[in-house]
């Protein structure tokens, strides 16, 4: 009765279990994670070295029995938050986990805040629970060294026009202001980077929220002035191709508008010219008959006329 009792077992809603008979888990026949989507990511040099073998998850519920020689490990598949600066064999590293330091392609060393949101992955348990010794400790440490590297060679994406002084494009391009102005497309690149982690280690990163990059105390105020001198200067540049593009619209107006009053006038003209020609073709007489139609309106509106005397 007491090995009946103690084999019954439950699994919670958010998690999942894996059964151990004399230490060896429960396979889902020959399949490893290389026929599952989640190896996708992998290189064909990875691929080598990342395969695992599938193990049949227990879902939740119960209550379920296990044999004395039976083991169960269960594992929290919800999503957890950790700071990235959080070192879990040695707390106090980091400024007691609160800044982690990284170098830039200048050489400052800046401190890093931010978080990370992950799970451990359902379809790879094996990894998790049986691969690696300590998964969080070895899944940090590869997420650091791929953020490092990234701060040490970020460059930021060009710009859409090429700036008007060479001074300014230098100015820009210190790394710390590419940093701080491209956070969205440096979390983006670690999400991307960091994707082989579920079939590498078990784990799954959600997002990667770097959310502050601080610069070295004693560079701080030279960065601020750096900045505010290129902020000034953009705006100069922006007022004066602003003022430049107004004038070049309203001499574009001024263009159409003496256009337009060009061909007012020659239209008449026109007109006048293709209905003489038109009255010229009907017959000889017609022109002289409009001549003098012409005429008498010309006298019926005069108030003198003068006469030639042909004496």
């Amino acid at each position: 009765m007491r090995y009946l009792v103690a084999g019954l077992y439950t699994v919670d809603q958010n998690e999942r279990a894996v059964k151990t008979i004399f230490g060896r888990a429960e396979r889902l026949g020959n399949q490893t994670t290389l026929d599952d989507p989640i190896s996708e990511s992998l290189t064909p040099e990875e691929r080598g070295r990342y395969s695992y073998p599938q193990v049949r998850v227990i879902p939740p519920g119960g209550p379920y029995f296990k044999w004395p020689w039976e083991q169960i490990y269960k594992v929290n598949i919800s999503t957890q938050t950790l700071n990235m600066a959080f070192d879990p064999e040695d707390p106090r590293a980091n400024a007691n986990g609160t800044q982690l330091s990284a170098v830039t392609k200048d050489q400052l060393d800046t401190g890093l805040t931010g978080q990370i949101r992950y799970r451990i992955c359902e379809r790879n348990l094996y990894a998790f629970l049986f691969g690696v010794k300590r998964p969080i400790v070895h899944v940090m440490g590869y997420y650091i060294s791929i953020l490092r590297e990234r701060i040490a060679n970020f460059t930021a994406p060009p710009p859409l026009e090429e700036a008007a002084d060479n001074s300014i494009a230098s100015v820009a391009g210190i790394s710390i202001n590419d940093l701080r102005k491209n956070l969205s497309t440096l979390n983006e690149h670690m999400d991307q980077n960091c994707a082989t982690s579920a079939p590498r280690y078990g784990i799954t990163f959600d997002a990667s929220l770097i959310t502050g990059i601080d610069p070295p105390q004693e560079v701080e105020s030279a960065l601020a002035a750096i900045n505010t001198a290129h902020n000034q200067v953009s705006s100069d540049i922006s007022l004066a191709q602003a003022s430049a593009d107004q004038k070049i619209v309203q001499s574009k107006r001024a263009v159409e508008i003496e256009t337009l009053n060009a061909y007012a006038e020659v239209e008449p003209l026109r007109a006048l010219a293709d209905q003489l020609t038109a009255l010229r073709a009907s017959g000889p007489d017609a022109l002289s008959a409009y001549r003098r139609n012409v005429r008498l309106k010309l006298f019926k509106q005069a108030s003198q006329i003068i006469i030639e005397d042909a004496q």
